[in-house]
């Protein structure tokens, strides 16, 4: 018995030993990695801000048991040029022709899931990845810039609104499909709340009531067409929060969770006047939240300092244990998240900077020649300054063509009745009219941006300071705009509707489907 003893001893100790060093090699696994994308949600609606007529619980479970970011800003407020930069960890003007919304996306970036599907990760995506554009391989083929699409799965869905694309049954496919060992990348690219809606369907199907309402951004009118808009939008992005939910089911029956780091956010803001497609607060401020249970320290805290999508590159391919140069990527503009991780609760890191760039060139086709409207801006200590480089264009797109950078909709066909009636004329003006060449807003008081603040000289100082480092960083990461070759950006061909404009005016028929027939402004 005596001899027995300390052979149990090592026994116990080998055991110890060996437990420990499978934890260690357990916890030293590079995470999983699931993105959530929304399409077209501006950041106050997801109910952990504090909206109380949407639910949206699988967010606020990730914020809470994650981090919940205040201050979240895509450079670009459409579809193609923000899901550009989340890809490559670039900002817009660094970018070429995804610089522009229905562009060819240029061969020579690399983005993240090509990267990391070339080192290990299983890679793949649901619903939409990049789009709308054209992307090709150097020798015409096509590339996937997600890798591989799951989309085989279909389901019946509450309204034709809604994609019937069955997200959750499609990442459980991808994920069957995983090599044991290997960590995973995956685009959970909702379709949800982007247009077309039935209208009524958020009162009809979504049950809800106008009574709960307690917000209608003040360049709209304030009437029952508009606030049924606001909640069929409602419904849409509580379907994609539902899909969401389902997905972090697929995650814990696989027991993947704890491993995985999960961001949450959208493209650009809501598919509604003055927001989606142009550069204010509620067309660039999104939604985000980040959950990774093995990585995140005290869940739950809220993170103030500007963070923006060229961090989200960044971030992935630090966590995974890369550097861009490893993986071969491009130059990444953004800065890793993940000194956010390790923080104790209420102590945040010291940003690198204070601030967030902001730019845009060729949205939807519609202006003559095909040209754009050129933006870039800059958030910083509560304001946000502007500068419209050709302010004599339309910056909602041409009135003739149907104004095509902003979606089809009720509350724009609304606001457009009225002004050809004579009858409050302000929301034109403040939807769709000319903006002047430099604005400054006080966004910490005036998030709807109705207050031009430039070129008072109460602000002159603040106005000046923003307009300096903005241009000092635009020099800095060569944008072509800030040294007098911004017409690059106009000549980029589109991929799709060509000379559009021209085309129309000469009785063509023209491809304008996200438009109304009633949108056009008849001579």
């Amino acid at each position: 018995m005596k001899q027995l003893i300390p052979q149990l001893i090592l026994f116990f100790l080998f055991q110890t030993l060996t437990s420990c060093e499978l934890q260690q090699k357990e916890t030293s696994k590079p995470p999983n990695i699931l993105f959530c994308l929304a399409d077209d949600a501006t950041w106050k609606h997801m109910s952990a801000y504090g909206t109380k007529w949407i639910s949206t619980p699988a967010f606020d479970r990730i914020a809470k048991e994650g981090l919940l970011f205040n201050n979240a800003y895509t450079p670009n407020a459409k579809c193609g040029p923000s899901r550009a930069i989340i890809l490559t960890g670039r900002n817009t003007w660094q970018l070429e022709e995804a610089a522009n919304h229905l562009a060819y996306f240029p061969t020579k970036f690399k983005t993240y899931p090509e990267a990391l599907s070339e080192n290990g990760y299983h890679t793949g995506y649901t619903g939409k990845g990049w789009a709308p554009g054209t992307a090709l391989n150097k020798d015409g083929s096509a590339r996937e810039l997600i890798v591989k699409a799951y989309n085989k799965v279909k389901k019946e869905v509450p309204t034709s609104g809604i994609s019937k694309v069955d997200y959750a049954a499609n990442f459980q496919s991808f994920l069957d499909l995983k090599d044991k060992d290997a960590p995973f990348c995956f685009w959970y690219g909702g379709h949800e709340p982007h247009r077309a809606y039935e209208y009524g369907t958020g009162i009809s199907v979504g049950e809800k009531k106008i009574e709960i309402l307690d917000s209608v951004f003040p360049y709209w009118p304030q009437t029952e067409i508009v606030k049924n808009d606001l909640l069929d939008y409602a419904f849409e992005l509580e379907y994609f929060d539902q899909q969401l939910g389902e997905i972090l089911k697929v995650l814990e029956e696989k027991g993947e969770l704890d491993n995985t780091i999960i961001v949450v956010t959208s493209d650009n803001g809501m598919p509604f006047p003055r927001v989606k497609g142009l550069s204010y607060e509620h067309s660039n401020h999104l939604p985000m939240a980040i959950m990774w249970k093995n990585g995140i320290k005290d869940p739950g805290r809220v993170i103030d300092d500007y963070v923006s999508f060229i961090d989200i590159a960044a971030t992935f391919v630090d966590l995974a244990g890369f550097t861009y140069q490893d993986l071969g990527m491009q130059t990444i503009q953004g800065n890793s998240l993940r000194p956010y991780f390790n923080n104790q609760i209420n102590e945040y890191a010291s940003p690198k900077q204070d601030y967030v760039l902001l730019g845009q060139e060729r949205h939807d086709v519609g202006r003559p020649n095909d040209v754009g409207y050129p933006v870039r801006g800059i958030v910083k200590d509560g304001f946000m300054y502007l500068i419209n480089y050709e302010e004599d264009r339309w910056p909602a797109g041409n009135p003739e063509t149907g104004y095509t950078n902003t979606d089809g909709s009720p509350t724009k066909t609304q606001i457009l009745e009225w002004n050809r009636s004579g009858k409050n004329s302000e929301y034109w003006d403040y939807n769709f009219g000319k903006h002047p060449k430099e604005e400054l807003f006080q966004i910490s008081v005036d998030e709807s941006c109705m207050t031009n603040l430039a070129g008072i000289e109460e602000f002159k100082v603040i106005q000046d300071s923003l307009k300096f480092l903005l241009e000092k960083e635009l020099r800095k990461q060569n944008d072509p705009r800030i040294f007098g070759h911004g017409a690059v950006f106009d000549n980029y061909i589109p991929d799709r509707n060509v000379n559009f404009y021209e085309k129309y005016m000469k009785g063509e028929q023209v491809n304008s489907g996200w438009i109304n027939e009633s949108d056009f402004e008849k001579n």
